[in-house]
């Protein structure tokens, strides 16, 4: 079982920066891929990037590709998106979710999700 708890969102200027962060409870996160999806007002949800657990390989949406980067540190059972250069067409809530398989983009696959963060981006 594992609870996943998103932080680090908040309100940028468009060319500004944010780290957002998924917390993990459980003794074998380092077991699990983590991804994070976002949803816009009135948009479909969304994939924007993977971080896989066998050898925590990335991928990432090519709409985020270049500007956001992924990474985990099992030791503190923490997931980081590092986001820069930021567009208002980033705005959405960012959450995060966790499975027991390798890295997907299909949002079904995956079991545990936190409760989100806003991320705004102000032109």
């Amino acid at each position: 079982q594992v609870q996943l708890v998103e932080s680090g969102g908040g309100l940028v200027q468009a060319g500004g920066s944010l780290r957002l962060s998924c917390a993990a409870s459980g003794r074998t996160f380092s077991t699990y891929t983590v991804t994070w999806f976002r949803q816009a007002p009135g948009k479909e949800q969304e994939f924007v990037a993977t971080i896989n657990w066998v050898d925590s390989t990335t991928y990432y949406a090519d709409s985020v590709k270049a500007r956001f980067t992924l990474s985990r540190d099992n030791a503190k059972n923490m997931v980081y998106l590092q986001m820069n250069s930021l567009k208002p067409e980033d705005t959405a809530v960012y959450v995060c979710a966790a499975s027991r398989g390798t890295a997907s983009r299909d949002p079904s696959l995956y079991g545990y999700w936190g409760q989100g963060t806003q991320v705004t981006v102000s032109s």
